[in-house]
């Protein structure tokens, strides 16, 4: 079985230039009109790679989604016109150029939650329904769930469709996530009948009984990430306990609450395997003990610091902004400690830190720059200003960061620099 593992090398790498040539229409003010879409229905898959979307660039539309006051407003309207001109489809999917012009769970659902974040519900409409038709995963013909397969590409036989039939929990999180914020932001009551039925597949599906008998969020599917009858596999960047918190107002039948309580306890005990305090990509977790586990070095998912667990201080500072949580203020307050003394002391990051605190590359990460910010605009303000205005800003041109194919870069920059205030609060409650 093939884990869901991330492409590791060029993602922007500040060290590795690579020529900024993407091509992007002008702009014009033409007024979109948003698809209705069928949220059941056929789904025929797609089997051909189609160019960009040429919808009408509408950056005015954009920037006036997000108040006055909001920091590098008109670079976040700019880049997300870019993005959606650039990796986005007309017919809504999301193409990751740098694997193959593969496609997966992950972008799919990055690009509705920035919709949805930026009042775009024509693209959101769009994602949504890509996904809807051709993720769903299947078998025999059947669908198994509401969730989505991970990865949809080019095939061995030279047809396309899903590659890999697991599904990767942290794309459908933040795909429920968005649903549920489209149904309060437009009012559409059929995006929260979807992100109901997700919720319920997600818990029974992703979901398995730990330690004290508590449920924790699998990675995926339990054939994929329970090696055995003692031992879970898990990733914390993968943990949105603000998520879980909204899941909570709209699925009063699961306790998502303590999947918040599971959550914070596997960030702040398996830092703890890190000597300088750091989140790993995954871990370990023994069911019987309670301890977490290094996993060996032959395992294809490693323990280390690198490109998933950058994602861990941009969801834990939602948290703490839209929740005012104070595991979360104090969580990112103690672990990104190393990283603050790396940073007063050579003025860069490297992109991959071993738990033992050891330096494994010489390359940067704009990426992680972005998510890093995210966490020091709350608890550091002045160090995060100097990641904006050395790593993040000089490394934007045109609509993008680093280069025209990094998907990756694209999506964490763009989610890193946004002010999570900026979103309505009347999307953070129940109605």
């Amino acid at each position: 079985m093939n884990l869901r593992i991330r492409h590791l090398p060029k993602i922007a790498a500040i060290a590795i230039p690579i020529g900024l040539c993407a091509c992007f229409s002008g702009y014009s003010l033409v007024k979109q009109q948003t698809p209705s879409v069928k949220i059941k229905g056929d789904r025929k898959a797609e089997h051909r790679v189609q160019p960009p979307t040429s919808n009408p660039s509408n950056p005015a539309t954009f920037l006036a989604a997000l108040p006055p006051a909001t920091p590098n407003r008109e670079l976040l309207a700019q880049s997300w016109d870019s993005y959606r001109q650039r990796f986005i489809q007309n017919d809504g999917r999301v193409i990751d150029y740098e694997a193959s012009d593969r496609s997966t769970s992950e972008g799919q659902a990055y690009a509705m939650l920035r919709a949805v974040i930026i009042d775009d519900a024509d693209t959101f409409a769009r994602t949504l329904d890509w996904g809807e038709k051709n993720l769903r995963r299947q078998e025999n013909g059947k669908y198994l769930d509401s969730l989505w397969a991970w990865k949809w590409g080019k095939r061995s036989d030279g047809t396309w469709g899903a590659i890999d039939n697991n599904f990767a929990s942290d794309g459908d999180i933040d795909a429920i996530t968005a649903l549920i914020f489209a149904s309060r932001r437009w009012h559409r009551p059929e995006y929260l009948e979807l992100a109901r039925t997700k919720l319920k597949d997600l818990w029974d599906s992703s979901t398995a009984i730990g330690f004290g008998g508590k449920r924790y969020l699998l990675p995926g599917p339990s054939s994929a990430f329970i090696p055995n009858s003692s031992t879970l596999h898990l990733n914390p960047s993968y943990l949105a306990t603000y998520g879980f918190r909204i899941f909570a107002q709209v699925d009063r039948q699961r306790d998502w609450l303590g999947l918040v309580e599971t959550s914070y306890q596997v960030l702040e005990k398996s830092t703890q395997l890190s000597s300088v305090g750091l989140p790993s990509d995954w871990v370990a977790l023994d069911i019987k003990t309670g301890q977490y586990q290094i996993l060996p070095a032959s395992s294809p998912i490693p323990s280390l610091y690198s490109f998933d667990a950058y994602r861990v201080w941009w969801r834990v500072a939602l948290d703490a902004t839209w929740f005012n949580s104070p595991p979360a203020k104090r969580y990112l307050q103690t672990s990104t400690k190393h990283l603050e003394k790396i940073w007063r002391e050579q003025k860069r990051l490297p992109a991959r830190i071993d738990l033992q605190g050891k330096q494994l590359v010489d390359y940067e990460a704009t990426s992680q720059y972005a998510m890093v910010y995210a966490a020091w605009r709350l608890i550091a303000p002045k160090l995060g200003q100097e990641i904006l205005e050395q790593k993040l800003l000089p490394q934007y041109k045109q609509g993008i960061w680093d280069d025209h194919s990094a998907y990756y870069t694209q999506n964490l920059a763009w989610l890193g620099l946004i002010d999570p205030a900026v979103l309505p609060r009347q999307l953070l409650q129940a109605n």
